[in-house]
């Protein structure tokens, strides 16, 4: 959100006779857009605040139960949950807005399970040297820029941003779900670059993007990802929001371009102040994204001079929440959706964990495939303008999961009763090693056994359901 600098008249000596100066209003300001979906419901005034600086600080936490109940707690293919049947601070964020005269900035330090279940999922760290995924896992916001009092603001920052793709906050406070459908969960959580934000009107707001690439830390080819974002409000009821990105992300594949776009569309159809029900709202969302080159195109072709097929990559997906709000002070609320993705190359998916994760790199690519859905409801209790308190429902299934040819497919995606880690589900009674660090090396797969003297394998399911809770409390 743009920073507005107080008005100092430019000629002291026409001070007593000059009217003050008038300064834009702040963008967005004309209604109350608490209600949407990936935008923060609290409406009170921060609780640290100052002349400089105004805090933000949220605890999130949450106890969540697989049907499958794998044996090692492990929670595969998620962002916003990591162990299942144990109470888990999945994010604590502490930071804050820093403002002085027109210089801005905004940090804020992550702590919890996000802060190794994201950035597991950025490649771009193995590239040269140097962890750059040690270094900046406890920071999921950080960076500074320059306020220009320019039509309703401009505002020039360079750092580490939340990302733009996907419509769900990476702040589950802010959420209608708690765990996001794959439109969001599988797009980008965070970018590293620089960012440029107009506000032309109160009602619109321009943003551009150059960063390293797509959710990375570095930079994976010689060219950085650029990206453009359009929200617009004509009204206190609709949101338009229009986002646009091109790069060349892939490991390996310097030739290969990535093009996304996400389209969502939100409308509250419902306000009134008493009643039994007091507010309805819905959203949804639209994405499509191609990769293209180095062997691969968007729809699948054969090359008609040498012959060759050249595999589809791209990605098409959707997603749709419906929310309703009880009661005049709105305390409690009911949520449902669910949503689609099918991803051939499986360039966005993300890879499962533990030895999951070492039979999906082996059959994953150009020529693999895969569809999934997901289904979920939730009850909020929201007694206070800080507080949630969430209990939710999520079903998620995987319809094609095919590997690249000749390439043996995984007989699912999601963790089953015998988890992905080990034939006890511990590590230090499956063979690991550790490094100085503490990191543990995983042995060989074939090298364990389980109690009948049988292979071990990951056990992979195609589904999964779940139940949440949830504890979100936000200052």
């Amino acid at each position: 959100m743009a920073f507005f600098s107080e008005g100092i008249a430019e000629d002291k000596k026409d001070t007593a006779e000059a009217p003050p100066a008038e300064h834009a209003t702040e963008p967005f300001a004309f209604g109350d857009f608490s209600w949407l979906n990936g935008t923060s419901r609290k409406t009170t005034p921060p609780a640290f605040d100052s002349k400089y600086f105004t805090g933000d600080v949220t605890f999130d936490l949450n106890y969540t139960h697989s049907y499958n109940n794998p044996i090692d707690n492990t929670v595969v293919g998620s962002t916003a949950l990591a162990r299942n049947n144990e109470l888990q601070l999945s994010f604590m964020g502490v930071g804050g807005d820093i403002h002085v005269n027109n210089i801005r900035g905004r940090v804020m330090m992550q702590f919890g399970t996000r802060s190794t279940v994201v950035p597991r999922n950025d490649n771009s760290s193995y590239k040269g040297q140097y962890d750059l995924q040690t270094i900046y896992r406890y920071i999921s916001e950080a960076y500074a820029g320059y306020h220009w009092d320019v039509w309703h603001g401009i505002n020039l920052d360079a750092g580490i941003f939340m990302s733009y793709i996907g419509l769900f906050s990476y702040n589950n406070f802010e959420n209608w779900g708690y765990q996001p459908s794959y439109t969001s969960d599988n797009t980008p959580w965070f970018f590293n670059g620089l960012r440029l934000q107009t506000f032309p009107t109160d009602k619109l707001k321009l943003e551009f993007w150059l960063v390293n690439g797509w959710q990375s830390y570095g930079r994976f080819n010689h060219s950085p990802g650029v990206g453009v974002s359009i929200y617009y409000r004509p009204k206190e009821t609709v949101d338009y929001v229009f986002n646009n990105y091109y790069g060349r992300d892939d490991e390996g594949a310097p030739g290969r371009l990535r093009f996304h776009s996400d389209n969502s569309y939100q409308l509250r159809y419902l306000n009134r102040k008493s009643g039994f029900l007091t507010k309805a709202a819905f959203s949804v969302t639209g994405d499509f994204g191609i990769e293209s080159g180095d062997g691969v195109t968007p729809f699948g072709k054969t090359d008609t001079k040498t012959g060759v097929y050249k595999p589809a990559q791209n990605f098409i997906s959707g997603m749709v929440y419906n929310r309703l709000w009880f009661g005049a002070k709105q305390k409690w609320a009911w949520t449902a959706g669910g949503g689609y993705m099918t991803n051939p190359g499986q360039y966005l998916v993300l890879a499962p964990t533990g030895y999951a994760d070492t039979l999906f790199q082996a059959q994953t690519g150009p020529g693999s495939t895969f569809k999934a859905w997901d289904c979920s409801t939730s009850i909020d209790y929201m007694p206070l303008p800080g507080l949630t308190l969430k209990l939710e429902y999520v079903h998620r299934a995987v319809t094609d999961l095919g590997a690249v040819p000749g390439t043996t497919p995984l007989t699912g995606y999601f963790a089953g009763a015998g988890g992905v880690t080990g034939p006890t589900g511990y590590t230090n009674t499956s063979g690991y090693t550790w490094t100085s660090s503490g990191a543990s090396i995983a042995p060989p797969l074939g090298s364990m056994s389980n109690a009948d003297g049988s292979p071990w394998k990951p056990d992979m399911r195609k589904s999964e359901s779940r139940i949440i809770l949830a504890f979100i409390v936000r200052f």
